[in-house]
């Protein structure tokens, strides 16, 4: 079907035709321009129609970067939809009640012979759910100013800017926790700051006291030999770590510098890498990552010394909730002149079910 088009050479929205003949009807320059204006102000009288379906998709857009610098998720295990508006959530423990397997050896050339019995006990554990919900308010002088300037969209970058602290949030709680509610009623901890996660001093004292960029040769094996002893020990040797958490410069200086200086064959970053293969069996171990907010300066007075850990990365055994991930509502307007929407979501802190899969390592560097 061919275009058709005015005298403008500007194509027809909405084409009249000749009752008679059925021919379009071509309107002269003054009638087009009229019909252009009583167009738009029919359709968007109300000076919201078209920047709400220009925002709809800005909106969408946005809304697909759940994380805005970082992936939380990458650290901690992180569930999304289950338990919305809950207050708290209850995660159910199992433990073995029985004495040792050779009790249940049976004598049978005694009569009535007793049958020894396992049990399993339940315990629980809560955390908390919060609420977080912000609104945004424009107006339609607003918008007509932005839309006259052409360069700028309003609503677009409002929505940005609440989205944009949402995932700062988030990402700040993920690490760190809840400023204000770190308490055990309130239950906001981080994953740098969990309480019932032990903390080891001994495999740095061991290896001078440095940070593992700066280790030796001798000191880097000392180290090497230690770690991942320790976090087998603090797990009662029931699990095998699959991450290595370190502090972001320690992670670039490792990257940067050689084993041995003597015998360039890799990077300290490689060379623990390595060594964690093939300590760790069945390919259990997926890398080492740095983490910004380990170093105290980047803390919010959170940590008070450079923090790595080593955590079995299983939403069995830590984890993060979010009930209800972060949504709009449908923008609308009580006086026809200003419009607002809301933005809310559900969140909880991280949560350590298994804290002895968990091992904090710190020095005094």
């Amino acid at each position: 079907m061919a275009l058709v088009l005015n005298k403008l050479g500007k194509p027809l929205r909405h084409i009249i035709r000749n009752r008679k003949t059925g021919e379009p009807v071509i309107l002269n320059k003054r009638e087009q321009k009229t019909a252009d204006y009583q167009e738009d102000y029919i359709k968007n009288v109300l000076g919201f129609d078209v920047p709400i379906t220009t925002m709809t998709t800005i909106a969408r857009e946005i809304t697909e970067q759940v994380f805005y610098e970082i992936d939380p998720t990458l650290y901690v295990p992180t569930v999304e939809g289950q338990g919305a508006w809950s207050d708290q959530i209850l995660t159910y423990r199992s433990y073995q009640i029985g004495d040792s397997f050779e009790t249940g050896i049976s004598n049978m050339a005694q009569n009535n012979a007793r049958i020894e019995n396992v049990d399993a006990g339940i315990d629980s554990v809560k955390i908390p759910v919060y609420l977080w919900d912000k609104t945004i308010t424009w107006s339609i002088p607003q918008m007509e100013m932005a839309a006259k300037a052409g360069n700028w969209d309003l609503i677009g970058t409002l929505e940005e800017s609440r989205k944009t602290n949402f995932d700062l949030g988030i990402q700040r709680i993920a690490f760190l926790g809840g400023q204000g509610f770190q308490t055990i009623q309130s239950n906001m901890y981080g994953l740098l700051n969990l309480p019932n996660v032990n903390v080891d001093t001994s495999v740095f004292t061991a290896a001078g006291n440095v940070e593992i960029s700066a280790m030796s040769v001798t000191q880097l094996n000392t180290f090497v030999a230690n770690l991942v002893n320790v976090y087998r020990i603090n797990s009662n040797r029931t699990a095998w770590p699959t991450h290595f958490y370190v502090p972001e410069d320690d992670y670039i200086g490792m990257g940067g510098t050689q084993y041995s200086p003597t015998f360039p064959i890799g990077t300290t970053l490689e060379i623990l890498e390595k060594a964690f293969k093939k300590q760790i069996p069945n390919g259990g171990f997926k890398g080492i990552l740095p983490i910004a907010y380990a170093i105290p300066a980047n803390s919010f007075g959170a940590l008070s010394v450079h923090t790595y850990m080593l955590v079995n990365h299983n939403v069995k055994t830590f984890n993060m909730q979010l009930p209800v991930p972060y949504t709009t509502t449908v923008p609308n307007s009580l006086n026809n002149f200003q419009l607002q929407d809301v933005g809310y979501a559900q969140f909880t802190g991280v949560q350590a079910i298994k804290p002895r899969e968990l091992c904090y390592f710190t020095g005094t560097f």
